[in-house]
């Protein structure tokens, strides 16, 4: 019997709902799925994280300390993935950790990334290798640093003579092209996600997100106010380009609302969600008028969203990755994983035509337990 060799992916993303770890077996050569467990974020972390998307006064210390709480975190959620598969560190090769990003500026001159959770302490927490600070090495060659999956799409979920759009809708939205002569991956971000509806919904109702999108559902779409929405100049960018929550956020959105005060909340709801589907549509219409279009991410679950997408894209067939037996809550955790099993082996993790580096490159830092 082929021995296990088992990574971690750790992944937390803009929308900040918890931490995913996710425990995958690369023994036969490609990713298979074995367990997970996804680790809340406390409120005092969650606090620190959002300010820190933000510019503000005292960043340095929050900084610091909140890397180290967000890494005693990570740490957290590996163990209790370890006791729920009665495996013991030593089992584990490696842990591939994105980290959280606080701060994605990668058109600056210089342009920066930033992702917190000290790997040094979820290395020493946890007792095993840790791989870490993926994006900024794609910086430093000239990309955008984001988004980084495509790669890992591209040896998934590629398939000859069909082509297929991966749609990942986490807090921002990213895809990727595979065509069906598997020649062409292209992969951006297309704009926000959920980022917006959650933020309106903790807003107006103190929830944290729109379950099922039943509150859109309720509510009317605004036409001027999606107009609006879509103007912005993100959208007329040509990829490869990244954004975040420094683009699309919580002050950014009632500027927008200033001229539409009249809006019932529950229409301004069903605006947005509308707005992240159109957003996403457009491109994949870009890029090819037929195929499939397979989503992941937190979006994949909002039944409301998913049903609206397959109603704009009357031309092509939207799934989730569950139609291939993959969670689609867990697709970014394995790609994580992916990504460390190919530090390991001094392999490279991303793809120029995707993030506009000079070249491809091996991405990633060790940070030994030892």
């Amino acid at each position: 019997m082929t021995k296990p060799q088992y990574y971690i992916g750790l992944m937390s993303g803009t929308s900040m709902d918890g931490v995913d770890a996710v425990l995958v077996d690369f023994a036969a050569g490609v990713p298979a799925f074995v367990a997970a467990h996804s680790e809340p974020i406390p409120p005092h972390i969650l606090a620190n994280l959002q300010q820190l998307c933000a510019p503000a006064n005292n960043e340095i210390n929050r900084v610091g300390q909140t890397d180290r709480h967000v890494g005693q975190l990570f740490a957290k959620a590996v163990n209790a993935l370890l006791e729920q598969t009665g495996l013991n560190s030593t089992e584990i090769i490696a842990i591939g950790s994105h980290g959280q990003t606080v701060r994605h500026m990668p058109n600056l001159d210089p342009g920066f990334t930033l992702q917190i959770g000290d790997a040094n302490t979820i290395a020493i927490e946890t007792g095993i290798d840790v791989i870490a600070d993926f994006r900024r090495k794609d910086i430093a060659l000239g990309g955008q640093g984001a988004p980084l999956v495509p790669a890992f799409h591209q040896q998934v979920f590629s398939q000859p003579e069909l082509d297929r759009v991966i749609l990942n809708i986490g807090g921002i939205a990213n895809i990727t092209f595979l065509s069906g002569d598997g020649e062409t991956v292209i992969g951006f971000d297309t704009g926000p996600g959920n980022t917006l509806m959650d933020a309106f919904i903790q807003q107006e109702k103190q929830l944290g997100y729109d379950e099922n999108g039943d509150w859109a559902r309720s509510g009317e779409v605004h036409k001027g106010l999606l107009s609006q929405l879509l103007s912005h100049s993100y959208f007329e960018m040509s990829y490869p380009k990244s954004t975040g929550r420094e683009l699309f956020n919580n002050d950014w959105l009632s500027q927008q609302l200033a001229n539409f005060s009249q809006i019932e909340p529950q229409d301004i709801q069903a605006t947005l969600l509308d707005f992240t589907c159109y957003s996403i549509a457009n491109d994949i219409r870009r890029l090819t008028s037929t195929g499939e279009v397979i989503v992941c991410g937190g979006g994949a679950l909002n039944q409301a969203l998913m049903a609206r997408l397959t109603q704009i894209l009357e031309n092509h067939k939207v799934t989730t990755t569950q139609s291939l037996n993959i969670d689609p809550k867990w697709v970014e955790g394995i790609a994580f994983a992916w990504l460390a099993m190919r530090f390991n082996h001094k392999q490279t993790g991303n793809l120029p035509a995707v993030t506009g580096a000079s070249r491809r490159a091996v991405l990633g830092c060790l940070y030994p337990a030892s």
